[in-house]
């Protein structure tokens, strides 16, 4: 059997796992993140999104990163004070996890496989976003410098 989105969980900014599941029947929009990156400013138009859509069914899980620039160096618990403070998400914010390596989340292997990157598929840097439509499939890969906002327009098609 094949693997989909749904079969994997992700740790939460407490530490609990949540299985994606609890997202099955939504659009859902990963983005691995960090707090003291050049790109954390698209917290902001991640935001936006989120409360644009929020209502038709769109869920953008940030899944906050250290591995680049030392930029995610906090806890969980200062990655949420820092999100909450500078940019009031409302959307979740989970609990660190690796994207590349040896130690990397499952759920990122997953997401590589569906939708690999250029020249390789190695995340390459803070705010590479994974869009997956309603039935949990990989449907588009967009690199750091994407904005969100350009997002939009493929977020509408699959809501």
């Amino acid at each position: 059997m094949t693997n989909t989105i749904y079969d994997y969980s992700i740790p939460t900014s407490t530490g609990d796992e949540i299985s994606l599941r609890e997202y099955q029947g939504k659009v859902i929009l990963i983005v691995n993140t960090a707090s003291k990156c050049g790109f954390t400013y698209q917290y902001s138009g991640l935001q936006d999104l989120y409360d644009q859509f929020k209502d038709q069914g769109l869920v953008v899980l940030a899944l906050p990163c250290n591995q680049f620039g030392g930029q995610e160096p906090g806890s969980n618990a200062e990655v949420q004070e820092f999100c909450q403070l500078n940019y009031g998400l409302s959307f979740p914010v989970m609990g660190k996890i690796d994207v590349n390596g040896d130690q990397q989340h499952p759920l990122y292997s997953y997401l590589k496989s569906q939708a690999g990157g250029l020249l390789n598929n190695n995340i390459k840097w803070n705010f590479t976003k994974f869009l997956v439509d309603c039935e949990g499939n990989v449907v588009k890969r967009y690199g750091s410098i994407r904005k969100p906002h350009v997002i939009a327009a493929d977020i509408e098609k699959l809501l």
